[in-house]
């Protein structure tokens, strides 16, 4: 596996704690794997997956694979209109459709949660941890990645 490349962490920052708690957990578990990473903000959740598919259009053009994976990071919380239902639902659609549509390794860290409390603990490093979770799951379907070029 080559190790010199890069995982790209895009972040929504509207909720910018839980944005950067989320990364904490997200760096080191990269970190510990022996990857680098670079963390790129945009507004919010909705954002992200444009985010990733400029990033891989744009290697893709240079014909340079610059990232080994990418993490959606961020956060939504429900209030009192549907506006969270179809954040929720297009952004996790969006971010799936890239994931299987171009094959690439995606870690889904954007939490959905009903209130500020529960994004807290979700995020914490300390507590549930769900940016290294993400993180986890980028760097298994990157190993996955390298395992089935080798059996080709």
């Amino acid at each position: 596996m080559s190790k010199n490349q890069k995982i790209l962490i895009v972040e929504g920052r509207f909720y910018r704690d839980i944005a950067d708690s989320l990364a904490d957990g997200m760096v080191n578990e990269i970190q510990k794997a022996g990857f680098d990473y670079e963390r790129i903000p945009v507004p919010g959740a909705f954002e992200v997956p444009t985010a990733i598919l400029m990033a891989m259009k744009s290697t893709k053009l240079a014909d340079v694979t610059q990232y080994a994976g990418y993490i959606a990071s961020g956060c939504v919380i429900r209030g009192e209109t549907d506006h969270y239902e179809y954040i929720c639902r297009e952004t996790s659609r969006a971010i799936m459709n890239i994931s299987t549509d171009y094959g690439v390794a995606v870690g889904f860290g954007i939490l959905t949660c009903e209130n500020l409390e529960q994004a807290v603990e979700r995020a914490s490093p300390a507590k549930k941890n769900k940016g290294g979770d993400a993180a986890k799951a980028c760097l298994r379907l990157i190993e996955l990645q390298e395992y089935f070029k080798l059996i080709k």
